[in-house]
């Protein structure tokens, strides 16, 4: 869908900070880029597609501006690549403490 239409959920996009605005005492290759901020919300305006600037309400009915990134965003998380060492390490702990009861 690029296409999103009045009171469909979407996620936009927000500079917060500049690079330049950013504080001095981070490192470097962070400062170089800017703070940018995705809110989640409902569209307000009749219809948009990806990268308009658009007004959404949140879910405790503020209004924010921004750009329009993903339409119907869902939550895409987990704990990332499984790590062998870590596994292999908790199996040789219960084996060492004779399993767990």
């Amino acid at each position: 869908m690029s296409k999103a239409t009045n009171g469909c959920w979407v996620e936009i996009e927000t500079q917060v900070l500049s690079s330049s605005e950013r504080a001095p005492q981070i490192p470097l290759d962070t400062k170089k880029t800017p703070l940018l901020m995705w809110t989640r919300g409902f569209l307000v305006e009749d219809e948009a597609e990806l990268d308009m600037m658009v007004t959404i309400e949140t879910l405790c009915e503020r209004k924010v501006q921004g750009k329009l990134v993903e339409i119907n965003p869902r939550y895409d998380h987990d704990y990332g690549e499984t790590v062998m060492a870590l596994l292999e390490t908790g199996v040789r702990i219960r084996k060492d403490l004779g399993g767990i009861k």
